[in-house]
């Protein structure tokens, strides 16, 4: 099949470099920077071996094909975790670096490419005391506020914001500060939260019991008067509250908000091949990989279509080649472990955490596709069985190559083989043979598997499969584009086995039964794969359980008891709903809140005292433009109301309010700001196409501007230059009022899109790339049900 715009688009964007322009180019380039640690002896060898496994599927994660092979300077690891201490600068009685040793750490992280987790219980809580200043603790969501703005100000490599995610025990004293900090506007915008969550907490529950706000540091005399008291065990009592009181705020900023997602501690601890050596108390910001101090993700999925044989079974019975899926699996163990020598670390305490213990991720995608190539509903039995004898041929697979890693290179430094086989966790439940070989000769690697989301990976070398173990969001949706001569293209994404079901002949308007998309089924049966794929794969899955706007609460709060229950890790969990912001779509029950009556003068031009009330509809267009300075990109949102024209109730739309999304590299220009406001009162005042005309008009010194077209009289078409990024900014926007009626002054023609029908666009949060309120958690990414823009996956 030939490529989709999509997947060029993104290939370009986030992971070509100088000139690349194919998937296969990428390859290469990525090949020979991983195969360069290798015995010269062997390095071209080695090479091939990554380039056709590459070919076949197995790929790395975003930061591995973004900057393996290059000269720069910037991690090929997505994301660390970073301790945070309980102290200001240095180092805390434990060892764990200062809050401000920490933030210049994670600065730094973020700055060379990864995202960072945190576990902030560390922290002294609001209202402890301050011996070495005599002062009182303001805690740790004051200081979650600092780690926030830096994040803010400090541009990941790649222009990549860094993810990060922050977690806090549930019996840390401010825990109900942190579940729902979130919910104040604009707070925490670069983080992802979650609680951590005990066993004894979730007994507490549902037993109905007391639950005790703990820390180790000692309440102020205020607090001491009020009831604060020291336990046996050393650790101070701030606060009693019942244990459902607790949940109760958890479930319901989860269900209005989204946040927090719930980390099972204990669970994560338990099944943690080195238990033996270390603790975990957070993970990376997409959940995946439960890590220590300074722990890296290392990932890289294998494309599960791509060993699926006969799909859909047109000319013979499909089926899924586990031979070949384990042998891309082994060369994947190799691939990845040559990433820890290869790539840059930001900080010499990640490099050292991570050659110690040598973790890496081997994980799938397009688990959802592969199953409906098979010819199976995600939602069923049949499915599961199939999606864990996958997870357990990768299992077996990484280990054994991992093994004989360990006999050519030595096995990690951090093993115990006695401690680390001799547990009842994840490493006691492989095969009697494959421990035995563990035992005799070692293991390179301490953990080898992770199933994490892929975004935008799959977008540019997947042809859009579905996400990580995800089933498919949707089959088809549009997404608009603006090109460099100021057209509109817009096209159609679809997905990879939807498109390989029409290009067999498939009938695509009436899809089989086993094409089910992850709006179509219930939440209990995205949590139902998860217990399937779970008991193989030894770090964790990130997955984002989707629920309808309607879903009731009780049975809400009843999948994170369900998750807990199946010993999964971790839960997250999403439900559009008006809190978290509406669409810019006019409710189809209240057409009297942006429709207005103007008789006997033309209401185009009548004047409108007051933006009408309620929710307009709007279009966000992405505007791109060259001025000397170069390319520039900038998102504007016009807002229209419905007037009536020749009798017609809702002859026209027109144009009552411009802005500029928040967000944007160029929200400093102030200007812009200030012209989309002049322009929303003269579009009220009735004169604005006066307005826009004039602007049109307006020149500058610093030469012209390009965007658009025209058409000469031999009919061939023509760069369109203005006067100043104020007219080009203006031609752009009557363009918009334009197409938006039905007409176009830049004759753009229409793209035929398949009938098909998209997901629904759902209330989210802002999107940073179009503006509106859309952008919704899905497979664990960032996702604009708008315009289709992907972002942080973590």
């Amino acid at each position: 099949m030939s490529i989709q715009p999509i997947s060029i688009d993104v290939l370009i964007e986030k992971y070509a470099k100088d000139g690349e322009r194919d998937p296969d180019v990428i390859f290469k380039r990525v090949a020979k920077g991983l195969a360069v640690v290798e015995d010269e002896s062997i390095r071209s060898t080695i090479e091939n071996r990554f380039l056709e496994n590459m070919r076949n599927g197995a790929i790395g994660a975003g930061r591995i094909m973004s900057a393996a092979g290059t000269e720069i300077q910037a991690t090929l690891i997505n994301c660390f975790v970073q301790p945070v201490g309980d102290c200001i600068q240095g180092f805390d009685d434990d060892g764990y670096p200062g809050i401000y040793e920490a933030l210049k750490q994670a600065a730094e992280t973020m700055r060379r490419g990864g995202g960072v987790g945190y576990d902030f219980s560390r922290i002294r809580p609001k209202g402890a005391e301050v011996k070495g200043t005599a002062s009182i603790a303001s805690g740790p969501c004051s200081y979650i506020n600092v780690f926030d703005q830096s994040c803010s100000t400090v541009e990941s490599a790649g222009a990549r914001r860094g993810a990060q995610m922050g977690v806090l025990r549930i019996d840390h004293p401010d825990i109900f500060e942190f579940i729902t900090a979130k919910r104040t506007t604009g707070r925490w915008n670069n983080f992802n939260v979650s609680v951590g969550v005990s066993n004894l907490f979730m007994q507490a529950v549902h037993e109905d019991q007391v639950w005790e706000l703990v820390h180790k540091a000692k309440p102020s005399a205020s607090l001491l008067s009020e009831g604060a008291h020291q336990r046996a065990d050393g650790l101070w009592v701030y606060k009693k509250v019942a244990a459902k009181e607790v949940w109760d705020t958890v479930m319901k900023s989860a269900y209005d908000f989204a946040e927090p997602g719930i980390l099972f501690l204990d669970n994560i601890n338990r099944e943690n091949n080195l238990n033996y050596c270390e603790n975990i108390s957070s993970t990376n910001p997409c959940g995946e990989q439960p890590l220590p101090p300074y722990g890296c993700c290392d990932l890289g999925p294998i494309i599960l279509p791509r060993f699926v044989k006969n799909p859909f079974g047109f000319s013979a019975e499909p089926s899924f080649d586990f031979e070949a899926f384990a042998e891309s699996v082994k060369t994947q163990v190799r691939m990845l472990d040559n990433v820890l020598d290869v790539t840059y670390w930001p900080l010499p305490e990640q490099a050292a955490e991570a050659r110690a213990k040598r973790r890496i991720g081997v994980g799938f995608t397009g688990l959802g596709d592969a199953l409906v190539m098979l010819k199976l509903p995600y939602n069923e039995e049949s499915a599961r069985i199939i999606a864990a004898k996958i997870a357990r041929v990768m299992r077996d697979a990484a280990y054994e190559a991992s093994v004989e890693l360990a006999k050519e290179k030595g096995a990690f430094p951090a093993l115990d083989v006695e401690k680390y086989l001799g547990g009842n966790g994840f490493v006691s439940r492989l095969d009697s043979k494959l421990k035995d070989e563990i035992r005799q000769h070692g293991i390179r690697n301490s953990h080898l598997l992770s199933i994490a989301p892929t975004g935008t990976v799959s977008l540019a070398f997947a042809d859009n499969a579905s996400n990580g173990i995800e089933p498919a969001f949707s089959w088809m949706y549009r997404r608009k584009k603006r090109e460099s001569d100021g057209s509109i293209t817009e096209y159609a994404v679809e997905d990879h086995a939807w498109r390989v079901y029409r290009e067999l002949g498939g009938n695509v308007d009436e899809l089989p039964s086993y094409f089910i998309s992850a709006l179509e089924m219930a939440a209990t049966d995205h949590i139902a794969m998860m217990q399937a794929v779970q008991p193989f794969i030894d770090t964790a899955i990130s997955k984002t359980v989707n629920v309808p706007a309607d879903y009731p609460y009780e049975d809400f709060k009843n999948l994170y008891e369900q998750a807990w229950r199946a010993n999964l890790k971790g839960l997250a969990t999403y439900r559009p709903n008006s809190i978290l912001g509406s669409v810019l779509e006019l409710p189809v029950d209240k057409p009297s809140e942006t429709s207005v009556e103007l008789p006997d003068v033309d209401p185009m031009r009548m004047v409108i005292e007051s933006r009408p009330k309620g929710v307009l509809p709007a279009v966000a267009e992405k505007i791109e433009y060259w001025t000397q300075e170069g390319h520039k990109t900038l998102y504007l949102v016009v807002s229209f109301m419905s007037i009536p024209k020749d009798g017609v109730a809702e002859g026209v739309e027109r144009a009552v309010e411009f802005f500029m999304p928040v967000g944007q590299n160029g929200e400093s220009q102030q200007w812009i700001t200030s012209s989309m406001r002049l322009l929303s009162l003269a579009a009220r005042g009735g004169f604005l196409e006066r307005a826009l005309s004039d602007m049109r008009k307006v020149a500058w010194d610093r030469g012209a501007v390009r965007l658009g077209t025209f058409e000469k009289i031999d009919g061939t078409r023509m760069p369109l230059w203005h006067d100043s990024e104020v007219a080009a900014i203006a031609y752009a926007i009557q363009n918009i009022i334009q197409r938006r009626n039905g007409m176009s002054i830049n004759d753009l023609s229409e793209i035929p899109v398949p009938s098909t029908s998209a997901p629904p666009v759902m209330a989210g949060k802002k999107c940073g790339e179009c503006g509106a309120h859309a952008m919704i958690r899905k497979d664990g990414c960032d996702y604009c049900t708008q315009c289709g823009h992907i972002g942080s996956c973590g």
